[in-house]
């Protein structure tokens, strides 16, 4: 971490000096990478940037009402009732856990019993029923 930190400084001290832009300072790779990744982690988590995924939840529960409700309607699974839609069962059986990547994947692909809709519905749609479903899972499904 310190090293990290003193990364980060050293970077930012040659950028805003005249007379050390002159001098090289060679920075490692993965050290540059790991600057680059905090960087970004740092950003969404403060705020500054969206992650790639932000679904609209009120779209979502549209989507879903139309494309998911007729075997998930309540957050329940009508062919394989332990795999719902409920906060515990999203982190024990989706590969991945709970995200709105692994969600999404989920949904585009398929699996099982459960068509794939990639043909069906587009990047936002798909996002947006993602979203939906986490914020559900959350806050507990209505019955």
């Amino acid at each position: 971490m310190k090293l990290l930190i003193f990364a980060i400084a050293a970077t930012s001290v040659a950028a805003f000096l005249p007379g050390l832009q002159k001098k090289k300072i060679e920075i490692p790779k993965f050290l540059s990478q790991a600057v680059q990744a905090g960087a970004l982690v740092g950003a969404i988590a403060f705020g500054a940037i969206d992650p790639a995924f932000a679904g609209d939840v009120g779209a979502g529960q549209q989507i879903f009402g139309a494309n998911c409700a007729a075997c998930h309607a309540g957050g329940k699974n009508v062919i394989a009732p332990k795999k719902t839609l409920e906060k515990d069962a999203l982190d024990q059986y989706l590969v991945g856990g709970r995200s709105e990547e692994s969600i999404v994947t989920l949904v585009k692909n398929g699996k099982n019993a459960m068509p794939a809709f990639s043909g069906r519905l587009d990047n936002d749609q798909t996002s947006d029923v993602a979203i939906y479903i986490i914020s559900q899972s959350e806050a507990g499904w209505d019955e």
